[in-house]
C-alpha cells in the first residue's frame, strides 16, 4: 500500500491527503500512517499549503548536515552545498540526514534553506564532559557544533568532569535534552580522551559474543588438511619488512634470478579469507567495521587479534597461508607477466623498517646479523627504484606531504611532535604493493570487481586552480594530466611559492574511493587499481581475495558471479564510508593530542606557513604540523578582507597581503586539549608586508552567508519539532522528526 501511495503522488506531482483518501478509499487513519512513514523517510514533503510532492518538485533536497562552529550550517546533496541559518536549522544536528526547502527566491550558487526534517537513522549520541550550572546539569559534547545536553536531575552519571556518552531524547524550544548512556572516566584519567573518540565514532575495541564463538572454532595453527591444493614455498627465501610494533603481518616478499634474466617478484598476502567466510557473523562484523583504525596508542581493529596478530599474521618461521602475486620483471623494470597462486609460507626474518633502512645505506653490523639475505634486499632496492622511475614517466603525482609522528609517555601525554621519516625500505615495500595492486586488478577485470578509485580532478576545480596558477606566470587550460602536476610541482621546486602551489594543485584532487567500475586512478597513474595487499586491516582487500580463490578453484560460476554482481555496490560504498570515518578518528586523535602539547607552550613563539584562508580565518601549520586558528578579527593591525580565488586575505588599510604559503610569526594564544583547537596571534610588529597589487574590489569576498541571505517575506508557519514529541506514561512516542 506504502509503493501504491507513493506512485500516485508522483504521477500527480501534487496532491492533497483528501483526494488520495477519494482515489484509493484508504481509511484516514491508515492513510496518515503511511504518509507520515514516507515522510520520515524522506520519499516525499509536504508544501506549505499542504500538498504531498516529491522533494524534487518541491524545492526539497536531501544531504548530510554539516554545522560550523559559529552555529550556521550546509546541507551537502549531490546538486550542491546549501546554506542554512543557525534559525532555520530547527533542532537538527552536526552529521544528521535532513531534508532542507529553498528559501523563496533562493538560487543559483548562493543557495539558502532551512530544515523541514530529520530523516531519523536512530539516536543521536554525543561524548562530552558533565558540567553544572543554575539549570542543573548538563553534557558538554566534544562536538561544539551541538550545544548544551540537559541531563535529569537525579542522574547518577551526572558528576562533574565525567567523560560520558549521552542520547539525545528530545529537542525543543527550551533547548536538548538527554541522559547519559555510559561513563567512559574522569576528565585527565589515562586514555580516556582517545576512548572517548573511539566512542564517538562508533568505534568499539571488543568483539560481540558471537563473533567471539566462531574465533574459538578457528585453530591456531596450520593443518595439513589446510595445505591441500596449495603451493608450498617453504624453500624460498621470504621475509616480513614492517615497523617495530606492528602485530598484524599482512605482506611478505621474495625475489628471485629467472633463466632468462629476469626477476621473479613474489608478493605474499595473507589469506585472511579461508578463515573468516562470507555470511558468517566475523564477517558481517568485519564488513561492518570496514577498516583497522590506528589511534595513537591503540587499534581498533577489523578482525580480533587471534586473527589479526595470530593465525593470519606472517609471523617469522610459522606456516602460514597466503595469495601470492608472482611478478616477472625484465630488465627494465617491467612487468612482463604476472600470476596469483594459492600459497603456503615460512617468513625466514621479521624485518623492520629500520633495519632494512641501515642494511640499504651499508650499515655493516646489520648487513652482517642479515647476511643470508642482503643480497636479495639490495636486488629488491634497485628493482623498487625502478619501479618507482617508470610510475614517474607514466605521470604519477607523488606529494610530500609532512606526516606527524606523536610520542606519548606511559600515561599517554604527548612529549614530542615531529616528522615522520620514511626511508628506502618504506618506499620499497609501497612500490611492491601498488605494483601487486595493479597487476591484480588488471588481470581479473573481467569478473567482478572492487577497485580503488581515484578520478581526474572536475573541470570545476581545475578552472579554479588555472586561474590561481596564472598569478605565478604557470599556464595549465582547462585539463590536468599527471604529466602537468608534475610539471607544476618541478617548475616551483626550491621557490617561496613551492609551500602554496603544492597545497592548492592537493587540494584541486578528487578523493579516492572504493567502487565497482574501473575508473583508474589519476595519482598513481594507473588504469586499474586495486587494494589486494591488506586483508588483516581493510575489509575491500579480503573481498576480493575471495573473488580469486573462487576463481582460482574454478568455482566462480554464472550464479557466484551474479551473486557477487548484486553484493559488490553496497560493499564499496560501505568500506568507503568506514574509511572516511577510520581518516577522521585518527586526525581528531592527533588534533588533541597536538592541544595537549601546545597547552605547555602558550605565549612561546613560533615560525609557521599559512596552510588555509577562510571566510574569518587564517591557518598556520607549525614544523612539527601543529594547525592553529588565526582569527581575522584578531589581526588588529589591519581590517582584513578575504580574496578566495587567490587564498589570500588583504588589509583595507595597508594592503598587507598574506597568502596561502606566507611564512609568519606567531604566538601561542590558546590550546583546547578537548576539542583539538588550537590559536595563535601572528606577531606584526616591524613585520614587512607586500603591497596587493591586484582589484580589490572586483575580487572582495564576503566573510558571512549572513551578507548574502535576502529579507524572506513567507516562513514556514511553525518548526516542525514543536509538536514532535508527546508524552504517553513517559515514553516518547515517534510522530514526525523523531529519533527512536
Amino acid at each position: 500500500m506504502e509503493k501504491t501511495i507513493f506512485e500516485l503522488i508522483k504521477k500527480e506531482k501534487s496532491i492533497a491527503e483528501k483526494d488520495i483518501r477519494m482515489i484509493t478509499g484508504i481509511a484516514p487513519g491508515d492513510l496518515k500512517e503511511i504518509i507520515i512513514t514516507l515522510e520520515n523517510k524522506g520519499e516525499i514533503v509536504r508544501t506549505r499549503r499542504g500538498k504531498l510532492m516529491l522533494p524534487e518538485y518541491a524545492d526539497c533536497y536531501r544531504g548530510i548536515l554539516e554545522v560550523k562552529r559559529a552555529g550556521f550550517g550546509f546541507v551537502l546533496t549531490p546538486d550542491g552545498d546549501i546554506f542554512v541559518r543557525k534559525n532555520d536549522l530547527h533542532g537538527a544536528l552536526n552529521g544528521e540526514e535532513v531534508m532542507v526547502r529553498l528559501l523563496e527566491g533562493s538560487r543559483g550558487d548562493s543557495r539558502e534553506g532551512e530544515v523541514i526534517r530529520i530523516i531519523a537513522h536512530g539516536p543521536y549520541v554525543v561524548t562530552g564532559i558533565v558540567r553544572h550550572d543554575d539549570e542543573g546539569p548538563y553534557v558538554l559534547p566534544d562536538d561544539r557544533t551541538v550545544g548544551k545536553i540537559f541531563l535529569v536531575k537525579n542522574d547518577p552519571a551526572a558528576q562533574d568532569e565525567n567523560i560520558v556518552i549521552a542520547e539525545v531524547l528530545k529537542r525543543s524550544e527550551r533547548g536538548i535534552f538527554g541522559r547519559v548512556t555510559e561513563v567512559l572516566g574522569q576528565k585527565g584519567e589515562q586514555g580516556v580522551d582517545i576512548l572517548a573518540i573511539a566512542k564517538r565514532f562508533g568505534l568499539e575495541q571488543g568483539f560481540r559474543k558471537e563473533v567471539m564463538e566462531e574465533v574459538k572454532h578457528i585453530p591456531q595453527e596450520v593443518s595439513k588438511k589446510d595445505l591441500a591444493g596449495r603451493h608450498t614455498l617453504f624453500d624460498k627465501k621470504i621475509i616480513t619488512i614492517d615497523g617495530e610494533t606492528a602485530k598484524d603481518l599482512d605482506d611478505a616478499i621474495s625475489i628471485e634470478h629467472l633463466e632468462n634474466g629476469n626477476r621473479l617478484l613474489g608478493v605474499h598476502i595473507a589469506d585472511v579469507s579461508h578463515y573468516v567466510r562470507e555470511g558468517t557473523a566475523l564477517d558481517k562484523e568485519a564488513l561492518k567495521r570496514g577498516t583497522s583504525v590506528y589511534l595513537l596508542d591503540r587499534v581498533i581493529p577489523m578482525l580480533p587479534k587471534e586473527l589479526s596478530n595470530g593465525i593470519c599474521s606472517l609471523n617469522e618461521a610459522e606456516t602460514r597461508l597466503a595469495l601470492s602475486c608472482f611478478m616477472e620483471f625484465d630488465q627494465s623494470g617491467r612487468v612482463v607477466h604476472c600470476d596469483v597462486e594459492k600459497t603456503a609460507i615460512r617468513s625466514i626474518h621479521r624485518m623492520t623498517y629500520t633495519a632494512a633502512n641501515a642494511m640499504i645505506e651499508g650499515d655493516s653490523e646489520v648487513i652482517a646479523e642479515y647476511r643470508d639475505i642482503y643480497d636479495e634486499l639490495m636486488e629488491m632496492h634497485a628493482l623498487a627504484m625502478q619501479i618507482r622511475n617508470i610510475r614517474h614517466e607514466n605521470g604519477s603525482v607523488d606529494f610530500e606531504m609532512p606526516e606527524a609522528e606523536i610520542v606519548l609517555d606511559e600515561n599517554g601525554v604527548p612529549i614530542r611532535i615531529g616528522l615522520r621519516q620514511r626511508g628506502e625500505a618504506e618506499m620499497l615495500i609501497e612500490d611492491f604493493m601498488v605494483k601487486a595492486n595493479e597487476c591484480v586488478a588488471e588481470k581479473f577485470s573481467q569478473f567482478p570487481f572492487l577497485y580503488r578509485v581515484h578520478e581526474k580532478p572536475s573541470y570545476e576545480k581545475v578552472h579554479a586552480l588555472s586561474e590561481f596558477l596564472v598569478n605565478f606566470g604557470i599556464n595549465i587550460g582547462d585539463s590536468l594530466t599527471g604529466k602537468d602536476a608534475q610539471r607544476i610541482l618541478a617548475q616551483v621546486s626550491g621557490t617561496s611559492a613551492e609551500a602554496v602551489i603544492n597545497t592548492v594543485v592537493l587540494r584541486s584532487m578528487q578523493k579516492a574511493r572504493y567502487a565497482t567500475v574501473n575508473l583508474g586512478h589519476f595519482g598513481l597513474a594507473s588504469e586499474a587499481y586495486s587494494h589486494f595487499t591488506s586483508p588483516i586491516r581493510r575489509y575491500p582487500d579480503l573481498q576480493i581475495h575471495r573473488i580469486i580463490s573462487e576463481y582460482l578453484a574454478g568455482d566462480l560460476d554464472k550464479k557466484r558471479i551474479g551473486h557477487y554482481d548484486a553484493i559488490l555496490t553496497t560493499v564499496a560504498n560501505s568500506t568507503s564510508e568506514s574509511e572516511v570515518k577510520a581518516v577522521e578518528a585518527e586526525r581528531k586523535v592527533d588534533d588533541i593530542k597536538k592541544a595537549q602539547y601546545m597547552a605547555k607552550h602558550i605565549g612561546e613563539k613560533f615560525e609557521g606557513i599559512v596552510s588555509g584562508v577562510a571566510a574569518t580565518a587564517i591557518f598556520v601549520e607549525l614544523p612539527n604540523t601543529v594547525e592553529g586558528v588565526v582569527p581575522l578579527a584578531e589581526i588588529r593591525d589591519d581590517y582584513y578582507e578575504v580574496i578566495e580565488r587567490q587564498h589570500c586575505i588583504v588589509g583595507s588599510r595597508t594592503g598587507r597581503k598574506i597568502t596561502l604559503g606566507d611564512s609568519v610569526r606567531i604566538s601561542v594564544i590558546d590550546a583546547d586539549p578537548e576539542t583539538g583547537r588550537v590559536e595563535f596571534a601572528l606577531v606584526t610588529k616591524d613585520r614587512p608586508y607586500v603591497k596587493y597589487r591586484g582589484n580589490r574590489t572586483e575580487e572582495k569576498q564576503k566573510t558571512s552567508f549572513e551578507k548574502k541571505r535576502k529579507p524572506q517575506e513567507k516562513r514556514s508557519p511553525k518548526p516542525f519539532y514543536k509538536d514532535a514529541y508527546k508524552k504517553s506514561s513517559g515514553k516518547k512516542k515517534r510522530k514526525g522528526a523523531v529519533h527512536k
